[in-house]
């Protein structure tokens, strides 16, 4: 990779690893597990960086191969055992009150991976349900009977007076 090209990979990193590591935290609800998928997609970006520059939207195609990255690591054989806690450290919440992070939280940790990376895509990252599905490589049927059975297991396991969060019958 020429020097200019290494230049604006790094800078573009620079400009935007905080929010990939949360993105990547939001979907497989683990620091260490996100700090592997944003470097294994990182990696996969830097060996195609010429060809990345030349997509319409940069910021999608490296989103898109750190949502891969995640679903195929969580496919592996080695990682279908359930975590048994969930860590409550990190700045990423859905309203200041630390009670309502904490929930939201625990409900996130407890969807499966495809339903929580819809979540955080659509209502974090704010993207339509289309980019969704192309971030995913699925459809957008998928995306939004996925939303529909996400937002109606976190209405299950939160509070009725975080009904606010998952547009429920409190709202």
């Amino acid at each position: 990779m020429p020097d200019a090209d290494e230049a604006g990979f790094r800078e573009y990193v620079q400009a935007r690893m905080v929010r990939l590591r949360r993105i990547a935290y939001l979907i497989c609800g683990d620091w260490h597990l996100a700090e592997d998928a944003v470097s294994v997609a990182l990696a996969k970006v830097y060996l195609k960086w010429r060809r990345a520059t030349e997509a319409d939207n940069l910021d999608a195609y490296v989103r898109r191969v750190l949502v891969r990255s995640i679903m195929d690591e969580r496919r592996r054989p080695w990682r279908r055992e359930s975590p048994v806690g969930f860590p409550v450290t990190g700045t990423v919440a859905p309203a200041d009150e630390p009670e309502v992070r904490l929930a939201v939280r625990a409900a996130l940790a407890g969807l499966p991976s495809r339903r929580r990376a819809v979540l955080v895509l659509r209502f974090y990252e704010g993207l339509s349900v289309e980019e969704t599905a192309a971030a995913m490589g699925t459809t957008s049927g998928t995306v939004k009977s996925q939303t529909a059975r996400a937002l109606t297991a976190l209405r299950e396991v939160l509070p009725r007076d975080f009904a606010h969060i998952t547009g429920g019958p409190d709202e």
